[in-house]
């Protein structure tokens, strides 16, 4: 099974963007439910920050590249 990324909901603030989604990371099997955020082009939050998210590298790499071009930041 391939990792999956579903946007839930997002709001946008000013030059902030807050992104609810639910991402499932097929190397951990497991399904994460998390917020992240846009301030202008940079994305931050647990989920996608490359030393403390709790996905494989190959997800949250695919995470950071499907918001960076979904939300095209």
């Amino acid at each position: 099974m391939d990792n999956r990324i579903t946007v839930i909901d997002y709001t946008g603030r000013e030059n902030s963007l807050y992104i609810n989604l639910e991402v499932f990371d097929a190397n951990h099997n497991k399904l994460y439910k998390e917020e992240v955020r846009f301030l202008d082009d940079l994305l931050y939050g647990d989920l996608v920050h490359e030393g403390r998210s709790p996905l494989s590298d190959t997800c949250r790499e695919e995470v950071v590249g499907y918001l960076k071009k979904y939300f095209n930041r």
